[in-house]
């Protein structure tokens, strides 16, 4: 998209007004954006906010947005996850440019930093422990202290380095900080770390280093280091705002960029903690960081949903400065919008009841037609065996012939219903099991009624679905809700394990769906006429077995 169509599609954000700004008064000729994720854990819904604006902005002014790993902590972090945000991105429609970057492609050259930050009697190596450390800190309302390590010479400091970086030293023993200043009110600025030691390998460098960066440091110098014109962070990283400008005027980096913060997104009956997420998996409490109740992008497309309704959402909440919570409920819109403009049209009965149909003789085949979509005739039409034995829901019939029309829209005893695209048919009698439940429906058709009004006098109480029982498919269908029962499952000394929805999955075999669907791929979703919108799972469907998951019900069932 231009900067002219986004301009006029909508006002510009704030970050589009001082990138534009910025272009206009030459203070940038072109626009470089990143996306910085640490690949400690698969992507989520506020990721996906982030995505989209920061690919968005590069797109909106012709510019590029990199693709960069923050991979500077190598205890928490796996190729597994690396792997999954590319998918990710890709999945959302977005291109990085050039190579996939990563912060460990340029350790070189941060030691390198380091070591001029020393050289410059702006960095030391502190022998105190953790616990020393967080006392000589101090506290947002009390000055801390300086460290007895902090007025080491150069050449002790130099020596001490290169100690650390030799491996002669435990973890924890020591690391290497910045000299700033221990009375500073921002927090941040009060000799932050620069390294610290962990011996563990990298996925990409593998064993060459024992010391790595902390994400403070190397953050602003890969920016500069790649030319970023603008760096988008979220709020929490607003008070690091200056210890980021203090690194980049302080080294002699290749150029300056500059960071700016928006409000990250926060979504009710939703918890996106890294640390949370992982829990919920390695406990077991979801099927993987895939399982469509998660929100995790691949989970939510795990489910069902589209880019395009991501990109949508994103784009509806908008990019402010002020944080807030917003209701799940206006994901789940863009989403159910989205499918219904798009999704096809197909028939699966949850929960089967024969239905035989005594007037239409054993032998008959018919052949029925429907469009793919309602509105969208480009995609064709698609056929529907009909026979003398159909499925329709257990939902859908009723013995009790007091229910009223306006409330109960669906086949009752003795009365008339339209089968979707076929036949006006009536129930005339009902064969129960030995607890009395139906187990099949006897009923006749009222012939010349596909795609006609019925004969005067009779007048079916509604439209519903079904599918021949001769000429189906078996499937399985898992119905999806939402996680949590607790609008703010993680808030205050809340345990969010507790806010659990004990029926946010329900499995159930035996559904037959139209047989059309064993064609169905992957992600693809579908409209289950008056169930809802449903995709093939891509986890546990195979050849010999169809799963369909529930993305979302046709209706908000959560509204207040």
């Amino acid at each position: 998209m231009s900067e002219k169509a986004a301009s006029e599609s909508r006002p510009l954000n704030f970050i589009e007004q001082i990138i534009k700004k910025d272009l206009d008064e030459g203070v940038h000729s072109n626009v470089v954006t990143r996306f910085p994720p640490e690949p400690n854990g698969y992507l989520h819904i506020g990721h996906a906010k982030s995505i989209c604006l920061n690919f968005g902005l590069a797109q909106t002014f012709g510019g590029q947005c990199n693709l960069r790993f923050d991979d500077t902590n190598p205890e928490k972090e796996e190729m597994e996850y690396v792997e999954s945000i590319k998918r990710d991105v890709e999945w959302l429609g977005f291109e990085w440019a050039g190579d996939v970057r990563y912060a460990s492609s340029y350790f070189d050259q941060f030691y390198e930093w380091a070591l001029h930050l020393i050289r410059e009697g702006k960095a030391y190596v502190c022998h105190l422990s953790p616990e020393e450390t967080k006392e000589y800190r101090g506290w947002a309302t009390k000055p801390g202290k300086d460290s007895p390590y902090r007025n080491r010479s150069v050449e002790e400091n130099l020596a001490e380095f290169e100690k650390m970086r030799a491996g002669e030293y435990d973890e924890g023993a020591c690391v290497l900080r910045a000299k700033i200043d221990m009375a500073s009110p921002n927090m941040n600025m009060r000799d932050p770390m620069l390294y610290r030691i962990r011996k563990q390998a990298h996925h990409q460098t593998g064993d060459k280093w024992c010391i790595y960066p902390t994400y403070d440091f190397a953050h602003g110098q890969e920016d500069a280091i790649e030319g970023i014109s603008h760096s988008i962070c979220t709020l929490e990283f607003a008070d690091h705002r200056p210890l980021y400008e203090w690194f980049i005027e302080n080294l002699p980096v290749p150029s300056k960029p500059r960071q700016y913060e928006f409000a990250r997104l926060e979504l009710n009956y939703t918890v996106t903690s890294k640390r949370k997420l992982k829990q919920l998996v390695d406990e077991n409490h979801v099927d993987g960081w895939d399982d469509p109740r998660m929100p995790t992008i691949s989970g939510m497309r795990r489910r069902g949903y589209s880019p395009a309704s991501l990109r949508n959402f994103c784009e509806m909440i908008g990019v402010t400065k002020s944080g807030s919570t917003i209701d799940v409920g206006q994901l789940e819109y863009c989403v159910r919008d989205d499918l219904n403009n798009n999704a096809p049209r197909a028939m699966c009965v949850i929960n089967p009841l024969k239905v035989t149909i005594e007037n239409v003789k054993p032998e008959t085949k018919k052949t029925m037609v429907q469009p793919v979509h309602p509105n969208k005739e480009e995609l064709g039409e698609r056929e529907l065996p009909f026979s003398r034995e159909i499925y329709i829901d257990r939902a859908d019939f009723s013995e009790d012939t007091t229910l009223s029309r306006k409330k109960f829209k669906r086949l009752v005893l003795g009365e008339y219903v339209r089968l979707r695209g076929s036949y006006v048919i009536k129930a005339d009698a009902v064969i129960t099991d030995e607890n009395g439940e139906p187990t099949e429906i006897v009923a006749t058709l009222v012939p010349k009624t596909v795609g006609e009004n019925p004969p005067e006098g009779i007048k079916p109480r509604g439209v519903i679905h079904w599918v021949d029982a001769n000429d189906c498919v078996d499937c399985e269908v898992r119905l999806y809700d939402r996680l949590f029962n607790d609008e703010a499952p993680d808030a205050g000394d809340k345990n969010f394990l507790d806010a659990l929805n004990p029926e946010s999955l329900q499995i159930i075999s035996g559904c037959k769906a139209e047989k059309g669907l064993v064609n169905a791929r992957a992600e693809q979703s579908y409209q289950f006429e008056r169930e809802g919108y449903f995709c093939l799972d891509s986890k546990y469907s195979s050849d010999d077995k169809l799963v369909f998951n529930r993305t979302i019900g046709l209706k908000d069932n959560w509204k207040k």
